[in-house]
């Protein structure tokens, strides 16, 4: 039984899980916006999310947190610097998750992942 499991495995060692969501959370905060499979989209959602509330506290810790789920300095700054002044009132609830249709080729449902 699944009871209180904290994440969907994608079918991927716990290493090569985390540098998918990491990639594609990279890709998001540069971007914008990304087209993924919806449960890579909910997964990294939840990755987004927390490095967004991170951005809000703006301290030296949050800052170090994120570096180390980015693992890329020039987004981090660049996030820190934007994020907590266009997200200043919104409680939670940064990004969106759009379903799109589904795959050509093997039919899995897709989204689009974007920031509100």
């Amino acid at each position: 039984m699944r009871h209180r499991r904290g994440n969907k495995r994608l079918n991927r060692p716990t290493d090569q899980r985390l540098a998918l969501l990491r990639s594609m959370v990279r890709s998001l905060f540069i971007y914008g916006k990304i087209e993924v499979p919806l449960v890579r989209a909910k997964e990294a959602r939840r990755m987004a999310e927390k490095v967004i509330s991170l951005t809000k506290k703006n301290d030296l810790f949050s800052r170090r947190k994120a570096e180390k789920v980015m693992c890329e300095r020039d987004i981090v700054t660049n996030i820190f610097k934007t994020f907590p002044e266009r997200f200043e009132g919104r409680p939670g609830g940064f990004t969106r998750i759009v379903k799109t249709g589904f795959r050509k080729g093997d039919a899995a449902p897709m989204a689009m992942l974007e920031l509100v």
